[in-house]
């Protein structure tokens, strides 16, 4: 921080001569508007506070580099992966996906993860979260997330029983309850977990030669996670235990790390697959589809400022660069409009020319114009429109993706009609890969996060994980209080028959 003397002045420069008392008439009489000092002060002041994210809304960041240790241009162009050794700048946002602002850092959440490439080709954000799948797999349902685990709408608390009964209508939702209901549904601090992209993206080489992919960013730090009452006792002394943490770490020069490594598929083996390989609730098993090691990530500075740096950074899959493409995963798909959108409403439709969403190594030259809060030139006198003969504003066909060949009809398909979709198997995997202890804290967090809901809440998620294994279905309605052989029977309804069958406590109200 500098310490020399700053002197004050207003909004545009003029020498403030009072910062302390209002102009009054009179030592006791009443404040005059021509305070105009007071004026802008107040009026900057009520509007300082910006929309908070719907989801993520509250996050940590740092700056670091990404260095690349292996090979990968069989696979792709994109420049940061080029060589050997090369450095790309970037920017990470860490968060929790359903906490507020003035949320603790120790709740059990998914946490999020943003980062920003500061590519010479453009940025290429990353969005995704500490794990490799999500709750659902049509962003149609994305709002409703939203709305069950934020605040209910009469009483303005956090309810379990909303959360539930909707994670309990969305099948697909199993394995991601798992995970979050695991020991990993805390993570002692953003540095000890691993972070993922979650969706199938795309790569494809010079020659244009496209495969599927995953990315994985696998901690050097080491898995560590917090008991339910190891993180109550945190919450009670530091509910910004993980910003903290990272803070501290970054200050002390011990600058986290994470191995960067790719999944990779090829179109025939998506083809042949034996279940929706573009379905982000499902995962591609390392055996099949071995981890490639690709580089290192580092976090080595902490932001100047938070709000200009943090809460004014955005992030949308939407950016892509050279090398990398997108998939058919329908969550994907509507996150490419979601997460742009969502920033050009909180921080307006000009974000991007805001330093931290700045491209710094690619010369921008998008021909948008005008709009709130521009802050450059806006091109000045250039062309301002396409097609032109003035050689301005030329697209680049050379950069073009691969075509996706396509032939099939246009529909609002169901997951639930592809005789491959299986809602419980991964789940079921996970369940059995774990320790005992692993399992026994599942069981516990479990029962201590649903317990508030209504029965029949307790067991549409005790038959799905009747359907994952059957111990694990056990194992729950026991410590649920529920009768194991009611499970086994609704276990053997379809999905629809099993709601109708645990109808809910209350009707909603209408108004």
């Amino acid at each position: 921080m500098n310490e020399k003397k700053i002197k004050l002045t207003n909004e545009v420069g003029a020498p403030v001569a009072d910062n302390e008392n209002s102009l009054t008439v009179g030592p006791r009489g009443p404040v005059a508007m021509q305070d105009v000092w007071l004026m802008e002060k107040h009026a900057h002041f009520n509007r300082e506070v910006i929309p908070e994210r719907r989801m993520h809304a509250k996050g940590w960041g740092a700056y670091g580099k990404f260095t690349v240790t292996h090979d990968i241009t069989k696979y792709t162009k994109a420049a940061l992966f080029s060589k050997i050794g090369k450095e790309t700048e970037l920017f990470v946002r860490f968060s929790e996906v359903a906490a507020e602002r003035g949320g603790a850092d120790a709740e059990r959440d998914i946490r999020g993860f943003a980062c920003k490439f500061y590519t010479e080709e453009g940025n290429w954000d990353l969005v995704g979260n500490n794990t490799p799948v999500f709750f659902l797999r049509d962003a149609h349902n994305f709002p409703g997330l939203n709305r069950a685990v934020k605040r209910d709408p009469q009483t303005h608390l956090r309810s379990a029983q909303n959360n539930w009964d909707f994670w309990t209508c969305l099948p697909e939702s199993f394995h991601q309850r798992t995970i979050t209901m695991s020991d990993r549904g805390i993570p002692a601090s953003f540095r000890h977990m691993h972070v993922y992209g979650e969706h199938t993206f795309s790569l494809y080489n010079a020659k244009n030669e496209r495969v599927w992919c995953k990315f994985h960013f696998n901690t050097q730090q080491g898995i560590v996670n917090l008991t339910d009452d190891e993180a109550a006792q945190l919450i009670g002394k530091d509910r910004e235990s993980h910003g903290r943490d990272l803070y501290e770490a970054i200050n002390r020069g011990e600058y986290p790390k994470w191995t960067m490594f790719i999944q990779v598929m090829t179109d025939e083996q998506a083809r042949k697959h034996y279940e929706n390989p573009f379905d982000v609730t499902k995962i591609w098993k390392h055996k099949e589809f071995p981890l490639i090691q690709v580089g290192e990530l580092e976090l080595n500075r902490w932001p100047e400022n938070y709000y200009a740096e943090v809460e004014q950074s955005a992030f949308t899959p939407a950016h892509i660069v050279p090398g990398i493409g997108f998939s058919p995963d329908k969550l994907l798909q509507g996150r490419l409009f979601a997460y742009g959108d969502a920033a050009r409403y909180r921080l307006g439709v000009n974000h991007n020319l805001i330093p931290v969403n700045q491209a710094k190594n690619a010369v921008v030259k998008d021909s948008h114009r005008d709009g709130m809060m521009r802050t450059d030139g806006n091109y000045g006198a250039t062309t301002a429109y396409t097609p032109n003969s003035y050689g301005v504003w030329i697209d680049q066909p050379e950069f073009s993706e691969p075509p996706l060949n396509i032939e099939v009809a246009m529909w609002k398909y169901d997951f639930k009609e592809d005789p491959t979709d299986n809602c419980f198997r991964a789940g079921g995997d996970l369940y059995r890969l774990m320790t005992k202890d692993e399992q026994a804290a599942l069981i516990g967090n479990t029962m201590r996060n649903i317990m508030p809901c209504t029965e029949n809440i307790k067991y549409r998620h005790a038959v799905h994980c009747y359907l994952a294994d059957p111990d694990y279905g056990k194992n729950i309605a026991e410590a649920c209080q529920l009768d194991y052989a009611k499970v086994k029977e609704l276990a053997k309804l379809s999905q629809e028959e099993l709601i109708k069958q645990t109808p809910p406590g209350k009707p909603a109200v209408l108004s």
